[in-house]
C-alpha cells in the first residue's frame, strides 16, 4: 500500500548537517519538512537547496517548531497519512524511515518509536544525563501506565489521523514524552524497533548545556506526572 509520507525536521542552527539529514531521506517521502527554528546562520538555505520545503518559526522551542510543521501540513489538499520527525543534527540515520513506517504500513500500528539501543548507539551519542533521563522517565511510564516504552527518541512515525488526535500542546523540550503518554491513555497501538544513533554534528542545544538538560528534565517529569494523577 502506498502512503502519502511527510517529514517534519525541527532545525536550529544545523546549518552543517541539515542538507545531510534530507540527502539521506528514502525518496518513498513525499515532502520533507524542515523547520528553521530562530537559526542565524545558513540553515535554512541549506536545507532549501538540498530538496526541503522551508518554514520560519522564531518562538524558539521543539514543540513550536513541530506545530508549526503539523500546520502547514494541514493546510494542504491531500491527505496526509504517515508523519515522520527526526532530528536535524544528523545523529539519526534517515535511511531507517523505512524500517519505522513499516509496521504502520503493513500492520497498521498508529505509532513507531525509534529506540537508540546501546548496542546500535555510537559512543559518547547519549550524554549520561540523556541515558537517565530516557530510564526514569521509561520506568515511570511503566510503573504508571504499564507502558513498555524504552526510550524519548526524537526519530518516530505516526498515522497523521492519529497524531491529530492528540491534539498536542507542548512547546518545547516535553514534545516526545508528552506524544507517548497521549499514544497511552488514548490507547493507541505503538511499537518500538531498534535504530541506529551516532554523535551529532555540532553541539546540542539542550542535552549539550546544564540548563537546557534540566528544563528537558522537570519538563518531561511534569508531564508523566500530570498524567499520571489526570482522571
Amino acid at each position: 500500500m502506498l502512503a502519502i509520507i511527510k517529514v517534519i525536521i525541527p532545525a536550529y542552527n544545523e546549518q552543517d548537517s541539515i542538507a545531510n539529514v534530507v540527502n539521506d531521506i528514502p525518496k518513498i517521502v513525499d515532502e520533507v519538512i524542515v523547520i528553521s527554528n530562530n537559526s542565524t546562520d545558513n540553515t535554512a538555505i541549506n536545507a532549501k537547496n538540498a530538496g526541503a520545503t522551508v518554514l520560519h518559526e522564531r518562538k524558539k522551542g521543539y514543540g513550536h517548531a513541530c506545530l508549526k510543521g503539523l500546520e502547514y501540513i494541514a493546510n494542504q489538499k491531500e491527505k496526509t497519512e504517515i508523519v515522520v520527525f527526526l532530528d536535524g543534527d544528523y545523529s539519526d540515520y534517515p535511511a531507517q524511515l523505512s524500517e519505522l513506517i513499516a509496521p504502520i504500513i503493513n500492520e497498521n500500528i498508529d505509532f513507531v518509536l525509534g529506540a537508540r539501543v546501546k548496542e546500535q548507539r555510537e559512543y559518547g551519542a547519549m550524554t549520561p544525563q540523556q541515558i537517565f533521563g530516557n530510564w526514569l522517565a521509561t520506568a515511570l511510564m511503566k510503573l504508571f501506565f504499564g507502558a513498555t516504552y524504552t526510550d524519548l527518541g526524537p526519530f518516530r512515525a505516526i498515522k497523521y489521523e492519529k497524531l491529530m488526535a492528540l491534539k498536542m500542546e507542548d512547546k518545547t523540550y516535553g514534545w516526545t514524552v508528552e506524544m507517548q503518554l497521549k499514544v497511552l491513555r488514548n490507547k493507541f497501538t505503538y511499537l518500538e524497533i531498534p535504530v541506529k544513533y551516532r554523535n551529532r554534528i555540532g553541539v546540542s542545544k539542550v542535552s549539550g548545556t546544564i540548563k537546557g538538560a534540566i528544563f528537558a528534565g522537570i519538563k518531561i517529569l511534569s508531564w508523566i506526572f500530570k498524567y499520571s494523577f489526570k482522571k
